[in-house]
C-alpha cells in the first residue's frame, strides 16, 4: 500500500488545527507530491480528517515512512499505537469561492455561509483561507441579513439543548473592558431566587481573562452536555466553558483566528453571542454592553446600533434579547486575569468588607434586571431581590453548591512572582487604558498561567502621591513579569495622573 504511513503521536499540541509531520523524502510525499503546508486527508477505520502537512528532516526526529500527527489529529482520527493510515489530496473546499467573493464585496445566502460553516468544521478550509473570510466579514461588512443568516448557519451546525417550555434565562457581556467579571455572581443570584440559567462561557479571545478562564480557577468547567444538564436541574444554574459541548462548534474555530489577529465583527459578534445563547437552550438574554474611549464599543450610538442587531437577529431566531448599557471608561474591580477576578468575584459573593464596591454594583445591577425579565421579581424590585440574596449569604451557598456539583471547589492562589508600578507624581487618577492595562495583563502570562495580571490599587478619582503603587504586575515567571513591566514602563499614561483642583 504505497499511499499509506505508519502513524505515531507527536505530542505537539496545535490547539484545534489538526497537523500532520511527514519526513523530506516520504514516499507518500514524492508520489502524492505533498509539499509543506498541503492540505492533506487521512482516511483510517472509515474515519477521515484533513490537516496541514509540516515537512521535517529525516532523522531529526522522526523516522522515514512515518507519519506524525499532532495531538489535536491524533485524537480527531482516533489514532491508536500501531496504526498506518491512508493518505491522498482532499477535494477542493466548495466554498473557497464564496470566500473569494465576499471579499470583493458580495453578499452572502444562508445557504453560502452553511457551506464555509461545514467546510470549517471538516477543516477543509486552511488557516489563511478562514482568515480571508473572517477579515472579509470585519467591521459592518455583514449587513441585518447576512448576519441572521450567519447565525443560524453556525446554530444548525451543532447540538442544541432543549429545556422544554421553561423560560431560560442567559447573561452575555460583549467585552472590553478588564475585569467586569460579574457573570459568576449574577448566575449564583438568579438561580438562588430559583431561576434557571444554563451558563456556558468563552474563554478569553482578546482580553486577559475570559468567565471560563476565571471559573476554571475554582471549579472544573469542561463539562459534556449530559453532565451540565445534571447540574442545572440540580442547581438551577452552571458554570461551563462552551467549547466542550459542540455548542456553534465553528464559533470556536472563527475564535482561534481571530484571537491572534485581533479581529473585531459586528456581524460576527452578533453571530457568535447568538448562536451560542440559542444552542444552550436559553430564551431571555440579558447583554452587558460596556460603553468607554478603550472599550470594545466606544459610543452609546454605536451601542445602540449593535443592541438593535443583537435584538433584531435574536428575535428572528426566537430569542428575547435585553440590552444593558454600562459605564465602559474603566476597568472593573481589582483583579484582571483568571485567579485575580476568581478573588474580586468571592470577596462579594463573601460579603467582605473590602470587595470591589463597583463590581459588587455592576453584579446586582444585571442580577435585578434578569430576576425582573425571567419574572422572579417584581418590576421594579429586582435590584433590591438581588442584594437581598447576596446580603444572605443565599449567592454563596448556591454559587459554592454549583462548583461542587461540577466537581468541587477550589481557593484561587497567588503568583510566584509580583511588582508594583508606582506613581510618577501627586494628583487625581484621571483615567485608565483599559486596552493597555489588558496587554500588560497579557504578557505577564493571563490568561494563560492562571494566576497572571495585574492588580489595581486605585480607581479613576483617587488621590495619589508620587511613589504609591499604582498597580501590582502578577507572573509565574520573572521572564513574564519583566516582559510586562517594561511594556508598562513605555506606556506610563495607562493610569493619567491630572492636577488636583484648587
Amino acid at each position: 500500500m504505497t499511499d499509506t504511513l505508519a502513524l505515531v503521536p507527536s505530542g505537539i499540541d496545535t490547539y484545534r488545527q489538526p497537523v500532520i509531520y511527514m519526513t523530506e523524502d516520504c514516499h507518500v510525499c514524492r508520489s502524492e507530491g505533498f509539499a509543506a503546508q498541503t492540505r492533506v486527508r487521512l482516511d483510517l477505520r472509515g474515519r477521515w480528517i484533513i490537516a496541514t502537512l509540516n515537512v521535517v528532516k529525516r532523522g531529526e526526529w522522526l523516522e522515514a515512512n512515518t507519519a506524525a500527527l499532532s495531538i489535536s489529529a491524533w485524537q480527531a482520527i482516533g489514532a491508536e499505537p500501531g496504526d498506518r493510515g491512508r493518505f491522498s489530496h482532499p477535494e477542493p473546499p466548495a466554498s473557497a469561492s464564496l470566500i473569494r467573493a465576499k471579499a470583493y464585496g458580495d453578499r452572502l445566502s444562508e445557504g453560502d455561509f452553511t457551506a464555509i460553516v461545514g467546510d470549517t468544521l471538516d477543516n477543509r478550509l486552511s488557516e489563511i483561507e478562514l482568515a480571508a473570510f473572517l477579515t472579509a466579514c470585519t467591521g459592518d461588512r455583514l449587513d441585518e441579513a447576512e448576519t441572521v443568516a450567519l447565525t443560524r448557519a453556525m446554530l444548525a451546525a451543532g447540538t442544541r439543548l432543549d429545556w422544554g417550555m421553561q423560560t431560560v434565562l442567559d447573561k452575555h457581556c460583549v467585552g472590553g473592558l478588564s475585569g467586569n467579571r460579574t457573570t459568576p455572581i449574577v448566575v449564583a443570584i438568579v438561580a438562588a431566587a430559583g431561576g434557571l440559567i444554563p451558563k456556558t462561557s468563552s474563554r478569553a479571545i482578546t482580553s486577559p481573562a475570559g468567565t471560563a478562564d476565571t471559573m476554571e480557577v475554582m471549579t472544573p468547567v469542561n463539562l459534556d452536555a449530559a453532565e451540565l444538564r445534571k447540574v442545572v436541574e440540580a442547581e438551577c444554574g452552571c458554570f461551563v466553558w462552551g467549547g466542550a459541548l459542540n455548542l456553534s462548534p465553528a464559533d470556536d474555530h472563527f475564535i482561534r483566528i481571530e484571537r491572534p489577529l485581533d479581529l473585531d465583527s459586528t456581524g460576527q459578534l452578533v453571530a457568535s453571542i447568538l448562536s451560542k445563547k440559542a444552542a444552550v437552550g436559553s430564551s431571555d438574554v440579558l447583554i452587558d454592553m460596556p460603553v468607554g474611549p478603550t472599550a470594545k464599543v466606544r459610543s452609546r450610538e454605536a451601542a445602540v446600533a449593535l443592541g438593535n442587531r443583537l435584538r433584531e437577529a435574536g428575535r428572528q431566531i426566537g430569542l428575547k434579547v435585553v440590552l444593558h448599557i454600562s459605564d465602559g471608561t474603566a476597568p472593573v474591580g481589582r483583579g484582571i486575569g483568571p485567579a485575580l477576578e476568581a478573588a474580586d468575584v468571592l470577596s462579594v459573593l463573601r460579603r467582605r468588607s473590602d470587595a470591589p464596591a463597583d463590581l459588587r454594583a455592576r453584579a446586582i445591577d444585571l442580577a435585578g434586571e434578569l430576576l425582573q425579565l425571567g419574572e422572579l421579581a417584581d418590576e421594579g424590585s429586582g435590584r433590591a431581590c438581588a442584594e437581598a440574596l447576596i446580603e444572605s449569604g443565599e449567592a454563596e451557598a448556591k454559587f459554592l453548591a454549583i462548583c461542587n456539583a461540577q466537581g468541587g471547589f477550589r481557593e484561587p492562589s497567588v503568583a510566584r512572582q509580583r511588582l508594583e508600578v508606582i506613581a510618577s507624581r501627586t494628583g487625581v487618577l484621571t483615567s485608565v487604558d483599559n486596552r493597555v492595562i489588558a496587554r500588560i495583563a497579557k504578557l505577564a502570562g493571563a490568561p494563560r498561567q492562571k494566576n497572571a495580571g495585574v492588580r489595581l490599587n486605585v480607581h479613576p478619582g483617587a488621590l495619589v502621591q508620587r511613589g504609591q503603587p499604582l498597580f501590582e504586575i502578577h507572573a509565574e515567571t520573572s521572564g513574564e513579569l519583566e516582559y510586562a513591566h517594561a511594556y508598562a514602563q513605555a506606556h506610563v499614561d495607562v493610569m493619567k495622573i491630572g492636577e488636583i483642583a484648587s
